[in-house]
């Protein structure tokens, strides 16, 4: 049977080994990607309610003519 402990260490290993390869970004990178996020999240916030505003006032009028 396989020692998990030993199995374990070598995943553990090779992980670090890849994050080591990794490219991480500078702290401008960071801030800037950070600003692109939180920007194209109030956007898509906002279309998206803009979108439920007028998609359920379309709803009402058509059920305010149909139940008259």
């Amino acid at each position: 049977m396989a020692n998990p402990f030993r199995s374990a260490r070598i995943f553990f290993g090779e992980m670090v080994a890849e994050l080591q390869k990794c490219s991480w970004p500078t702290g401008a990178e960071l801030k800037d990607s950070t600003i692109v996020v939180i920007v194209g999240s109030l956007l898509l916030g906002l279309f998206t309610s803009i979108t439920d505003f007028a998609l359920y006032n379309v709803v009402d009028a058509v059920t305010t003519m149909v139940t008259r």
